[in-house]
């Protein structure tokens, strides 16, 4: 004999629910209410002294021989380098060397060589006082100046920021739990992001350097600003029944 099965649809708030009657029947659950989600962001920022100079200077030798440019070159730029490494507190290396032909028109062709020396410190007048005495001694000429925060300074001011982030964060998702209605909510997916940007710094163009080789090189550093950024859920809970 075949068994005869019922099969009741009940159609629920947040959907239909399907239920089968046969040989033993399923109690019929209604289905959670979902949770609401929010996504909010927060940030904490702070304005940072500037605290490391870096200095870009450059050789550049034309001769039609390139063995002998590269020599001049070769010859300017170790001097330079020991009159750097005698600085106490200034790192020195060298970058960018290169060596190509030049071809003009109604000139005889030559050989270009150049290489730039990169001088680094926390020490803004010493380093001024270097780049001068290397381009009005060893004819090297100032290609870039730029200004940055020590790592071991961005590392402290970050470490502060996020915490700051954080109960920046942390409160507005309070704020918005209680705006909602609820009674209590949850953290859900996180991240949080570090940017810097650092305000512009007047420079002299490399040109103008070159013509006054001996003037005295501005080493005003300006500032950077740091910000650090929480981004997340904030997973609320439902509101409690009264009883």
């Amino acid at each position: 004999m075949k068994r005869l099965h019922l099969y009741v649809f009940i159609l629920a708030s947040s959907g239909i629910a399907f239920a089968t009657v046969g040989d033993a029947q399923q109690p019929l659950q209604a289905p959670l209410p979902p949770q609401p989600v929010i996504t909010l962001t927060a940030t904490a920022s702070s304005q940072l002294a500037n605290d490391r100079m870096h200095a870009f200077l450059r050789v550049d030798v034309d001769n039609p021989d390139p063995v002998a440019a590269g020599s001049e070159v070769n010859t300017r730029m170790a001097k330079a380098l020991a009159r750097a490494k005698a600085v106490r507190g200034v790192e020195a290396a060298t970058t960018a060397y290169s060596s190509y032909q030049v071809s003009e028109r109604n000139q005889p062709l030559r050989w270009r060589v150049s290489q730039t020396l990169s001088l680094e410190s926390s020490d803004f007048t010493a380093l001024a006082a270097l780049v001068s005495k290397i381009q009005s001694e060893d004819g090297l000429v100032l290609g870039g100046m730029t200004f940055s925060v020590s790592p071991s300074a961005r590392r402290t001011a970050e470490d502060a920021l996020t915490q700051q982030a954080i109960k920046a964060w942390q409160t507005r998702a309070q704020a918005a739990a209680q705006g909602f209605g609820s009674s209590a909510w949850r953290t859900g997916y996180v991240t949080i992001q570090t940017g810097d940007y650092a305000r512009p710094v007047p420079m002299l163009r490399a040109a103008g350097v070159q013509a006054a080789a001996a003037a005295p090189v501005a080493t005003e550093g300006g500032t950077t600003d740091i910000t650090i950024t929480v981004s997340g859920e904030a997973i609320l809970e439902p509101a409690r029944a009264a009883r």
